[in-house]
C-alpha cells in the first residue's frame, strides 16, 4: 500500500477529471490540475528525489507557503517512499530548527520565501523544485501498510511540539469519514480554509476529496473573514471546511443569507468545539447544516455528525460507522467502561487503521497512551442514552476547585450561551502560592463591553457554586494557535 497511490487512483473517474483548483482574489481561477496531471507530476517528483540520493524513509522537511507546490511535493515524497515533514510557513528559524533536529530530516524543500532553520540537511530550493517536476516519471514505491508515510508535528499549545508518525494506511483509515461526516461524492467540490501544514487540511482538504475522485479547491489570498461567502459561491463549492472561529467571524463580518452560495450542501467544522449558539446562528442564517467532527493529529476524526447522524448542538456527534470508540472509566482505565452519562476517558481501539504508528523518538510517551488494547486520546467525554458523545475537555485542562475537578468546556458552554458573550475561555489562574481561581476570559458581543455582575448571575443560575468563575476578565480576542485552537495556558 502506498498512500499517494491510494489517494490519486482510488476513485478518480478519469485522468481528465479535475483534482485541484487554485483560486485567488474574487475567486479568480489561477491553476487547474487534472488527476492525470497531478499523478504525472507526483511521480516525476518521486523519481527526482530518488535521483538526488535520498534513501527510503528519509525525512524531508517542507518549508513551503500555501500553493500547489505543497501538495505536489508532499504526495511526491510519499510516492517515492520518503517521509515528508510538513511545517507552517509562520514558524521562526528556532522553531523549525527544533523540528529539523528532532526529525533528523535529510533534506529541506523550501520555496525561497520561508525562514530556514540552521542545521545539516540538503537544501532543495525553487530551481530544484522545478527540476523535480520535469524529472523522468517513475513509479510508486512498493511500501507496506505499516511503513511510515508522513511525520506531522503537533501544534504545541504547551511544551515542545512532538512528531506524530503516520503509516501508509492512514489515508485508507479515513474511509469511515466519507459517509459519516461528509456524505461525499465524486461530483463534490471541497473548499478548505486552512493551511496545508495542518492535518485537518491535509486530510479533509486533499486526501479525502482525492480518494473519492472529487475536486479540492485551494484559496491563495488574504484571510479576511468577509471574503469567504463570495469565495464559497464563486468557486461552486459544495462542501466548505473551517474551524468554528472562522464560521463565527463569517457570520459577523460577511454578508450571509439563505440565498448565499447556492451550491453548498453543508459546512464541515473541526479543530475545536462547536458552540451550540454558533451552530444555531449558522443554520438560521444560511439554512444549511453545519456538521462537526472530533479528532486529533494521532487518528484524524472519529466522532461526527453528518447526513446520516442528525446534529445535536453541543455534541460533536456519534462514533463514525465502523469505528471502535469507547469511554473508559476514570477509576480503572482500560479495564472498565464508563456508564451512560458518566464522564470518562475517550479511547480508540489500537486496531484502527488510521491510528498513528507512534510519537517520533518518544517510545515512553507512545507506550503511555496505549493501555489494554486502547489508545487513550487524552480527552474526556460522556455518552448519552441516544449514543451521542459530549466532549468534556482535555484531561490536562481539568481545573481543581475546592477539591472538585471541573472541565473548562462545561463552564465555557454555559457562559457562551449568554447573549452578550461572543467567545469565552476558562482556565485556572494562580493568584498567590497555593491559591488558584477559576477565571473566565470573555470577548463581548458589542464594543461597549458587558456587565460582569449580570454574567456572574447567569453562571449562578446554571452552574454549581464550585464551577462558577471567581474572576472575569474582558478581552478583545482569545489567543489561538496557528490552527485555531484556544491557548488557555497563555491566559493570565
Amino acid at each position: 500500500m502506498n498512500l499517494a497511490r491510494y489517494c490519486l487512483t482510488n476513485a478518480a473517474a478519469s485522468d481528465e477529471a479535475v483534482a485541484l483548483e487554485v483560486i485567488g482574489a474574487d475567486g479568480l481561477l489561477l491553476e487547474r490540475w487534472s488527476y492525470g496531471e497531478i499523478e504525472d507530476t507526483v511521480l516525476r517528483i518521486a523519481s527526482g528525489l530518488g535521483a538526488l540520493g535520498l534513501k527510503r524513509f528519509d525525512r524531508i522537511l517542507l518549508r513551503l507557503g500555501h500553493s500547489s507546490d505543497f501538495p505536489l511535493l508532499f504526495f511526491g515524497a510519499i510516492a517515492g517512499g520518503f517521509v515528508p515533514v510538513p511545517t507552517s510557513e509562520m514558524l521562526t528559524a528556532a522553531e523549525s530548527e527544533a523540528i529539523l533536529r528532532d526529525s533528523g530530516a535529510a533534506a529541506i524543500i523550501h520555496d525561497g520565501k520561508t525562514v530556514l532553520p540552521d542545521g545539516q540537511a540538503r537544501l532543495i530550493g525553487p530551481k530544484e523544485i522545478e527540476a523535480l517536476k520535469t524529472a523522468p516519471a517513475g513509479s510508486y514505491a512498493m511500501t507496506e501498510a505499516d511503513d511510515p508515510a508522513f511525520l506531522i508535528y503537533t501544534s504545541g499549545t504547551s511544551g515542545t511540539p512532538k512528531g506524530v508518525l503516520h503509516a501508509q494506511r492512514a489515508a485508507a483509515g479515513r474511509a469511515p469519514m466519507y459517509d459519516s461526516w461528509y456524505g461525499m461524492h465524486s461530483s463534490d467540490r471541497l473548499l478548505h480554509a486552512g493551511a496545508f501544514n495542518w492535518t485537518y487540511t491535509l486530510g479533509v482538504g486533499l486526501m479525502d476529496p482525492w480518494a473519492n475522485g472529487a475536486t479540492s479547491i485551494v484559496y491563495d489570498g488574504s484571510r479576511d473573514p468577509e471574503i469567504w461567502p463570495g469565495l464559497i459561491e464563486v468557486s461552486g463549492a459544495t462542501l466548505f471546511a473551517a474551524v468554528p472561529s472562522l464560521y463565527r467571524r463569517i457570520l459577523k463580518y460577511g454578508d450571509v443569507s439563505s440565498e448565499s452560495f447556492p451550491a453548498l450542501r453543508h459546512g464541515l467544522t473541526a479543530g475545536e468545539a462547536l458552540a451550540a449558539d454558533l451552530h444555531e446562528d449558522w443554520v438560521m442564517s444560511t439554512g444549511r447544516p453545519l456538521y462537526e467532527a472530533l479528532g486529533m493529529s494521532e487518528i484524524s476524526t472519529y466522532i461526527s455528525s453528518g447526513p446520516t447522524v442528525p446534529t445535536r448542538p453541543g455534541s460533536p456527534g456519534k462514533p463514525q460507522e465502523g469505528r471502535k470508540v469507547v469511554i473508559l472509566s476514570e477509576i480503572l482505565p482500560g479495564e472498565m467502561f464508563a456508564e451512560v452519562g458518566e464522564p470518562g476517558w475517550l479511547a480508540v481501539h489500537e486496531s484502527e487503521s488510521g491510528l498513528m504508528l507512534g510519537y517520533w523518538n518518544r517510545p515512553e510517551e507512545t507506550e503511555q497512551v496505549f493501555r489494554s488494547g486502547w489508545f487513550l486520546t487524552g480527552d474526556r467525554a460522556r455518552e448519552d442514552e441516544d449514543g451521542y458523545y459530549w466532549y468534556e475537555g482535555r484531561a490536562d485542562d481539568l481545573m481543581n476547585a475546592f477539591g472538585y475537578r471541573v472541565a473548562p468546556e462545561e463552564v465555557e458552554r454555559c457562559l457562551g450561551a449568554h447573549p452578550g458573550v461572543s467567545e469565552v475561555a476558562v482556565t485556572s489562574i494562580e493568584m498567590r502560592p497555593g491559591v488558584s481561581l477559576i477565571t473566565a476570559f470573555v470577548v463581548p458581543v458589542g464594543p461597549d463591553g458587558m456587565d460582569e455582575t449580570a454574567l456572574a448571575e447567569w453562571a449562578g443560575e446554571h452552574l454549581a457554586e464550585y464551577k462558577q468563575p471567581k474572576a472575569y476578565r474582558f478581552i478583545d480576542a482569545l489567543p489561538r494557535t496557528p490552527s485555531g485552537k484556544i491557548r488557555r495556558k497563555v491566559l493570565v
